[in-house]
């Protein structure tokens, strides 16, 4: 097998999770700070640290999944897991520039 260029898989993957939304906030996941880690093991596996904007997140039940299949379907990806953390807790300050201005918060 190929060695795995893990810097190009993550922006790739990085690529894949801009394409996934907070159905409430019109700016992607990782615009928003909700990604806190992207794993790549040898073998194209991928773990995924993410958080929501609360435990209360009316997507609790729904996003994590979703943004695990995006990622697991990708073609480079062998096999993709998400794990949910609340720690450090999410707040609008982990936001990117972009997302901020997005949502007058600049």
């Amino acid at each position: 097998m190929a060695e795995i260029n893990k810097q190009e898989l993550e922006e790739k993957i990085i690529q894949t999770l801009k394409t996934c939304y907070d159905p409430e906030i019109p700016v992607d996941i990782f615009e928003l700070g909700l990604i806190y880690e992207i794993g790549i093991d040898d073998e194209a596996n991928v773990n995924i640290k993410m958080t929501l904007t609360s435990p209360a997140c009316p997507v609790a039940g729904s996003l994590p999944p979703e943004v695990e299949a995006k990622v697991r379907e990708m073609p480079e990806v062998n096999d993709a897991k998400i794990e949910l953390v609340w720690s450090p807790p999410w707040d609008k300050d982990m936001m990117s520039e972009e997302a901020k201005v997005t949502l007058g918060f600049m």
